[in-house]
C-alpha cells in the first residue's frame, strides 16, 4: 500500500540559526508546535536536489524528547523523498558514531540529536545539527543557507501514517506515493566498535587492561554521566577490554542524564574527580551526554588539560596502529586552546594549524589530507578517522600511550614538559549572563585592544610585568576553501608569548557564557600549580575586561 505525503501550512519562527554546532534552545522551545518540523525541513531543502534518492543517519544523545524528535524526522524525511535512513536503536547514536556511520555509508549527512554537554530533562535543553557528507559538522555557507530558509518557510511535508518501531533492529520498507524508501534501525554500537577495533590494537588493549601482561589490571574509572556513551562504554572497555564491571559507573542513558550535568570537566564532573582523589585508579575519565568531549586525570586526579591532552596524544602517535598504517600529515588546534601542540608539531617538522572554536574548521583540512589529529579547548580531542571529536577514542589513545611508555599520567605529563616545557592554561566560565551587558562588554573590550596605543602597552600583577605584542579579533581564512571567518574571539598576546582569550560562547541554549582563557608558557618552572602561576595574568585580564562590572560576577562557574 502506498502511503500518502501531506503537506502542512506554517509560519517562520525567529532564532533559528545554527549556532557553533546545530540549533540549541530548550525543551519547551523544540516542542512548540511546528517549532522542530520547521528547522528540520530547513535542514532537508538546504541539500537542494542532492536531497532526492539520499541516505540519511538520524540518531542522538538519549536526553529528553530525542526518541519523539528522531521519530517525527523519519516521517518529515520520507515526506522529503529521502530514499533511506539508518536510525539508531531508540533513536540513540552518539555523536562520533554518526559521523563513522555516515563515512561507512556514504551518506548525505545525518540529523544529530543533541544538546551536547548542556543539561537534559523537560525543563533543560535539545538540540538539532546537521552533519554533512564528509561526516563533519555544517560550515557556516550550510548552516546560513538553513537560517535563511527558516526565516520564509510556509510550509513543511510528511508522511503522518508512517509506521515503525524505533525500539527493534530490522529494516522496513514502504512505498511513499510510487517511491521505495528505507529505514533501517541499527544497533546503536557495533559500527563504532568494529571502528575503534580497526584503529587500535585492542589485543594488546585488553592484556593491558585486564593485567595479562603485567599481572596488574589496570584501575579505571570511566564515567559516561548517564550519557549517550553508555552502551559504547561497557562494550569496548568490559567486553573488548576485559575491565571489571567496577571500572564504569553511569552506564544507562537517561532523558534528564539522572540529574547530572553532562560536561566532562572539574566541576560537573565532581564525583569523578573525588572518586579518583581518594581511591586507587590509574586512570579516571568523562564523557559529555553525546560522548563527544572528554576529560582525562591520572592518579589521585592529576588533571590533564585539554591542550596537554593533545599534545601528547601527537607526540607518541607510534602507539597507535591507525597512524602507523595511514602516516602523519598535520596538527590543529582551536585558537583559544594553548600551543603545546605547536611545540610538537615543530619538533617532529609537521604542520600546525589554528582555527576558530568549532569542529568544522578542521574538517577542510582534513578532507584535504592536511590534517590528521587536532583538538580544543572544550575538552575535544580527535583524529582524521572521523570528522568529529571522539570522547571514547582520546581515552583509547591515552591507554595506548600508558601502555607504550609504561608509565602513569602523571609520568608522561612531567617527562613532556622536561622536554617541551608548559603552557599553563585555564579557562573561566561565566554561563547564563544577560545577553546584552556582554555583548556591551565584548564591543567594549575589542575598541580597547585594537586602539592604536594599545600595542606596546605593560600592565603588572603579582609582582610580574607582562608586555602587549599583538591584540586583535580573531579572524581565519580557510587555506583549502579560502572561505573568511571573521570575529571568533579577542585575545592579546603577550612578549614572552602568554595570551587572554575571551569569546561569547555558541553552545549556550539561553543567556550567554562568557568564556576566558589564560595560558602562559614556561620552560624551566614546569611543576607549580597554574592557578598561582596564572593568577596575575587572570587578575589583568579582569582589569581590562571589566568583567565583573558588565556580568554582575564576582567569580565564574567553572573554572577548568
Amino acid at each position: 500500500m502506498s502511503l500518502n505525503v501531506e503537506t502542512k501550512q506554517t509560519a517562520p519562527y525567529e532564532g533559528q540559526k545554527p549556532g557553533t554546532s546545530g540549533l540549541r534552545k530548550k525543551v519547551k522551545v523544540f516542542t512548540q508546535p511546528n517549532y522542530t518540523e520547521n528547522f528540520v525541513q530547513c535542514i532537508l531543502e538546504a541539500n537542494g536536489t542532492a536531497l532526492v534518492g539520499s541516505t540519511l543517519v538520524i540518531g542522538g544523545d538519549g536526553r529528553y524528547y530525542c526518541k519523539e524528535a528522531a521519530e517525527l524526522i523519519v516521517r518529515i524525511c520520507a515526506g522529503n523523498r529521502v530514499a533511506k535512513l539508518l536510525v539508531g536503536q531508540n533513536g540513540i547514536l552518539s555523536t562520533p558514531a554518526v559521523s563513522s556511520l555516515i563515512r561507512h555509508n556514504k551518506a548525505l549527512g545525518g540529523i544529530v540529536l543533541t544538546a551536547s554537554h548542556n543539561p537534559g530533562g523537560p525543563e533543560n535543553d535539545f538540540g538539532i545539527k546537521f552533519n554533512c557528507e564528509n561526516g563533519g559538522p555544517a560550515p557556516d555557507a550550510f548552516t546560513n543557507k538553513i537560517y535563511q530558509l527558516s526565516t520564509t518557510i510556509k510550509a513543511y511535508t510528511l508522511v503522518p501514517s508512517l509506521q515503525f518501531d524505533i525500539s527493534k533492529v530490522g529494516v522496513s520498507n514502504y512505498d511513499i506515493g510510487g517511491k521505495p524508501f528505507v529505514v533501517e534501525v541499527i544497533d546503536s554500537v557495533a559500527n563504532y566498535v568494529r571502528h575503534m577495533e580497526e584503529i587500535f590494537d585492542f589485543g594488546k588493549l585488553h592484556d593491558f587492561v585486564s593485567g595479562k601482561s603485567s599481572g596488574k589490571p589496570l584501575k579505571m574509572r570511566i564515567d559516561s554521566m548517564n550519557g549517550v556513551t553508555g552502551a559504547y562504554v561497557r562494550e569496548i572497555f568490559l567486553n573488548r577490554l576485559g575491565a571489571t564491571e567496577a571500572s564504569v559507573v553511569h552506564t544507562i542513558p537517561l532523558p534528564d542524564f539522572g540529574g547530572l550535568h553532562p560536561d566532562p570537566n572539574l566541576t560537573y564532573a565532581k564525583n569523578l574527580v573525588e572518586t579518583v582523589a581518594k581511591g586507587d585508579y590509574d586512570i579516571g575519565a568523562a564523557f559529555d551526554g553525546d560522548g563527544d568531549r572528554n576529560m582525562i586525570i591520572g592518579r589521585k586526579a592529576f588533571f590533564v588539560t585539554p591542550s596537554d591532552s593533545l599534545a601528547v596524544i601527537a607526540h607518541y602517535l607510534e602507539a597507535i596502529p591507525y597512524f602507523q598504517k595511514n602516516g602523519v600529515q598535520g596538527f590543529a588546534r582551536s585558537m583559544p586552546t594553548a600551543s603545546a601542540v605547536d611545540l610538537v608539531g615543530k619538533k617532529l617538522g609537521k604542520e600546525v594549524y589554528e582555527v576558530p572554536t568549532g569542529w568544522k574548521y578542521f574538517g577542510n583540512l582534513m578532507d584535504a589530507g592536511r590534517l590528521c589529529l587536532c583538538g580544543e579547548e572544550s575538552f575535544g580531542t580527535g583524529s582524521n578517522h572521523i570528522r568529529e571529536k571522539d570522547g571514547i577514542w582520546a581515552v583509547l589513545a591515552w591507554i595506548s600511550v600508558m601502555q607504550h611508555t609504561g608509565k602513569s599520567i602523571e609520568d608522561i605529563l612531567k617527562q613532556h614538559w622536561s622536554v617541551y616545557g608548559r603552557n599553563y592554561f585555564t579557562r573561566y566560565d561565566y554561563e547564563e549572563c544577560d545577553l546584552e551587558p556582554c555583548n556591551e562588554m565584548m564591543a567594549n573590550m575589542e575598541k580597547t585592544i585594537t586602539d592604536a596605543e594599545f600595542v606596546g602597552k605593560s600592565f603588572s600583577s603579582g609582582g610580574k610585568t607582562y608586555k602587549v605584542k599583538e591584540a586583535d579579533n580573531f579572524s581565519y581564512t580557510d587555506p583549502v576553501d579560502k572561505s573568511l571567518a571573521t570575529k571568533q574571539g579577542l585575545r592579546i598576546v603577550f612578549d614572552d608569548g602568554s595570551r587572554i582569550v575571551m569569546r561569547l560562547s555558541g553552545t549556550g541554549s539561553s543567556g550567554a557564557t562568557v568564556r576566558l582563557y589564560i595560558d602562559s608558557y614556561e620552560k624551566q618552572n614546569v611543576l607549580g600549580q597554574a592557578s598561582v602561576m596564572l593568577r596575575p595574568l587572570i587578575d589583568i585580564a579582569l582589569e581590562i575586561s571589566q568583567l565583573p562590572k558588565f556580568t554582575g560576577r564576582n567569580a565564574p562557574t567553572v573554572i577548568t
